[in-house]
């Protein structure tokens, strides 16, 4: 329902539903914040969504109301929420499907299924949301992302400024909690180095309140970077689907990057990369998740953000190593 890389990660279950039961109704509950992304995701029938922005208990009542009325044969829940299983359950559905006890971020949410699935023993958090269908008797297949993005005409114009599709970099510096969020002034010092080395501009995505951290790398960029247009989801998916390379924390960006097969650096601290990493093999993460003592945590406890050890050197050495094995692929 909520978090941008927790929608990603479960895209690949409505890819292999449709595959599996073309002629079906799928519909997906969603906070409002995050409705955007399924814009663009192929195999919906509609989005139900819940709204946070002036919303008061009568929008509650009408989306119960509304969920009923389509008498679904299930409801699954991927989030593993309290909340995200109430929803499911309210929905009215014959059966109401989630992980067991022990693989739920709120075990209390076990208590509102019908039943439940132990997922797959695998480390990313795609095949773990895959492992639900064995529920429904459908296989998995091949992870698909289906997001089929269409940019404004201002996006188009900013990556022509940048020199074309797969001829610049992107440097996404934001991330909601303060702790995944690597210096801006070495994304500068790693956007001179690209382009010095690689011939590669960098631009540099940034969300609400970002403005001033992206002005920042660029600032220490030595004009290697500049500046992307304000981006709805779909403008930032063809942005990070025509670049050559991102580098980006742990992050929606990211893992819409990764949804649109581009080249990824992914830099992480407080979280693990091997559950919300990119899942490509060739895709290239740096982390210090393995020293962190404030796993999960929005700030560091130890004011230094484990982060900050990660030097521009070491990003530069995965972002060279990542390009060469692109450009072995193509």
């Amino acid at each position: 329902m909520s978090a941008l890389g927790d929608i990603v990660h479960a895209l690949p279950v409505l890819a292999a539903l449709g595959r599996a039961w073309p002629a079906a109704q799928i519909d997906w509950i969603v906070d409002e914040a995050y409705a955007p992304i399924l814009t663009i995701a192929e195999g919906l029938h509609q989005r139900i969504i819940v709204r946070r922005k002036n919303g008061g208990l009568g929008d509650y009542v009408d989306a119960v109301r509304h969920l009923r009325a389509q008498k679904y044969d299930a409801a699954l829940d991927l989030q593993g929420l309290i909340k995200s299983a109430v929803w499911a359950r309210l929905s009215g559905a014959a059966r109401v499907i989630g992980f067991d006890r022990a693989h739920l971020r709120e075990p209390l949410a076990a208590s509102l299924y019908t039943e439940t699935v132990v997922p797959f023993d695998a480390p990313h958090v795609i095949q773990k949301n895959l492992s639900i269908l064995k529920a429904l008797g459908v296989p998995p297949g091949a992870i698909e992302l289906p997001l089929h993005p269409q940019a404004a005409a201002a996006t188009a114009e900013a990556i022509a400024a940048a020199g074309g599709a797969r001829k610049y970099a992107v440097i996404n510096p934001g991330a909601a909690w303060p702790n995944k969020r690597w210096p801006a002034a070495r994304f500068g010092e790693l956007a001179a180095q690209l382009r010095a080395r690689s011939g590669l501009p960098s631009l540099v995505t940034w969300g609400p309140n970002e403005h001033d951290l992206a002005d920042q790398v660029i600032a220490a960029s030595g004009g290697a970077a500049i500046a992307a247009p304000p981006t709805a989801v779909a403008d930032l998916a063809v942005i990070m689907r025509d670049a050559a390379l991102v580098v980006s924390g742990d992050t929606g960006p990211l893992h819409i990057a990764a949804a649109m097969g581009t080249p990824l650096v992914g830099l992480y601290g407080p979280t693990w990369p091997e559950r919300n990493g990119p899942w490509h093999p060739d895709d290239q993460v740096i982390s210090r998740a393995g020293g962190c003592v404030c796993h999960h945590k929005r700030q560091c406890r130890r004011g230094a953000p484990c982060i900050d050890e990660i030097e521009v050197s070491e990003v530069l050495t995965a972002a060279e190593r990542r390009l060469s094995l692109a450009g072995r692929a193509s």
